[in-house]
Formats: structure tokens, sequence, C-alpha cells
């Protein structure tokens, strides 16, 4: 599995380039981040190269694509899917991402039936490029209340959907953190077939009641009280060889260096590796 980043919870990066370097220079080996602007700043050749010489490859792209609005804005969007799926693939990415909230404003059944086109629609987009999208399911209880009517949040509902979905790109971003808030288990994990994963976020959890855990309370990991060590032994016992993203999202944004937070981040990668056994 690939030591992976992403820039939430790494402070005020100035650039592309910045991040690439932070990655490289701390033995991370995937970054996810926006294939277009890399492509636009260096032209695709010199894209792969300087991600080949800090010896990086792109993990994922974030679904640049707002679903979850109006058929208007979704439809506006759809020609920037386009772009950064050629983009993406011409990196060598074949991960897309995007969350799910746990509970919505609109009628649950009506969101889904509305949902489910929509992320068909992208998937095929995706797809004639040779990407996967991944659906990240969100677990913090405070979430599955913050909206109206109640939607999904656990890792079944996720598969039943995407079976619903049923085009054959789509599967999982698996995400520490949602997992531990869902009450997850190794064995939950060991359920799973490494191919129904797209991709994964590792993060932390503070020492509070699963309750009360908040979706921007993470912490680094190693740092709080997942089992991160099973997790990633679960993930390593049904196969899945793709990228293990940090992402650390907080209440307020990181006063230290940019420098000094990969540098956290690398030390809790070590950690709960070595415990790990990886």
């Amino acid at each position: 599995m690939l030591r992976g980043l992403s820039r939430a919870g790494l402070g005020k990066i100035e650039s592309n380039e910045q991040f690439i370097e932070l990655a490289a220079k701390n033995g991370f080996q995937a970054v996810d981040i926006d294939a277009v602007s890399l492509v636009e700043a260096h032209t695709v050749a010199g894209a792969r190269e300087l991600l080949a010489k800090n010896g990086l490859v792109v993990g994922s792209i974030g679904l640049p694509v707002e679903w979850r609005s109006t058929e208007e804005v979704f439809r506006e969007g759809l020609p920037k899917l386009a772009q950064a799926a050629e983009a993406a693939a011409a990196l060598g990415c074949t991960s897309c991402c995007t969350y799910v909230l746990p509970s919505t404003d609109l009628g649950a059944a009506h969101f889904m039936a509305l949902a489910t086109r929509r992320l068909r629609t992208c998937a095929q987009i995706l797809g004639a490029y040779g990407i996967r999208l991944g659906l990240e399911f969100v677990g913090p209880h405070h979430l599955r209340t913050r909206w109206q009517n109640p939607f999904i949040w656990t890792i079944d509902e996720t598969l039943d959907w995407i079976d619903a979905i049923g085009e054959r790109n789509v599967g999982l971003l698996f995400d520490s953190y949602h997992w531990y808030t869902n009450g997850g288990t190794v064995a939950d994990i060991e359920k799973l077939r490494a191919d129904q994963i797209v991709h994964v976020h590792i993060n932390d959890a503070p020492d509070v009641p699963v309750e009360e855990v908040l979706d921007n309370g993470r912490v680094y990991p190693g740092e709080g009280v997942i089992d991160l060590a099973g997790f990633l032994q679960g993930l390593q016992r049904i196969g899945y060889t793709g990228a293990v993203a940090q992402e650390i999202l907080t209440a307020e944004a990181p006063t230290a260096s940019p420098e000094s937070l990969v540098e956290r981040s690398k030390a809790g990668f070590d950690k709960v590796y070595a415990a790990a056994g990886i």
C-alpha cells in the first residue's frame, strides 16, 4: 500500500510544486492533487516528469461536479469532469472520489433518485478515461441529523447503492474515520474485496465518546484512538495495494508550517505502519 497525502491538514501550502516536494522529501509515494492545474502549469510531459523525479504517483483527484445541487448546476459541471478525467488519465491516475453526506434537506427517496442518476453519469464519463469513482460514506453522528432527513452512512448501505448505480467502475472511498464512527471492525474490512475499494483515507480520532466525534475534529495518524494497525492489516489481508492518503479535517486552520506538519504526518505513518507490520 502506498503512503499518500492530501493537502488537508497541512497548513498553507503555496503551490502544487511545494506539496509534491514536501511529500517526496518525507517518503510519501502518492499525492491527491488537482491534475488539471498540474497539467496546465507544466504540460502533460512536464507534470509526468515532475512526479517521476519525485517518485510520486497521483493517488486520486476530487470529483469536480456538484451533484448535490440543482440539475442546472450539475449539468454545468460535466465539461469540467471530462477535462479533469483527461488530465488525470494522462498522469496515470485511475481514481476520482467524492463524499456522501449522511443527511439531506430533500426527501431521502427523491435525493437517492437524483444522486443515483447523476453519479451514474459521472461514472460513465470517468469510465471512458479508465478512471474509477469512489464514494465515501460519512459516519460522524452529528452529521446524521445535520439536515432534515437521514440518508446513508454505512458500508453496507453504500455498497447497496453502488449496485443500484450499476457501473462497474464505482466503488468505495474507504476512510478510517468513518469506519470508526460506524463502530467498524477489522472483520468488516475483511468482508470486502479489494476491487470494491477505489481509494483509502487515513486519519485518527480524539479520545472522546464515539457519538461526540466531530467530522472536523480529526488528528494525525497514530495520535488518537482508532485501531489503525488493524485497519491497515485488514486492507492488506484483502489484497488492497493502492494509496492510503492522509486527510486531516480540523475546525481551525493549522498554524504550524507545512514543513513541520508533513514531518508530523511522516512520523504518524511510520508509527501506524510499523504497528501493522507493513
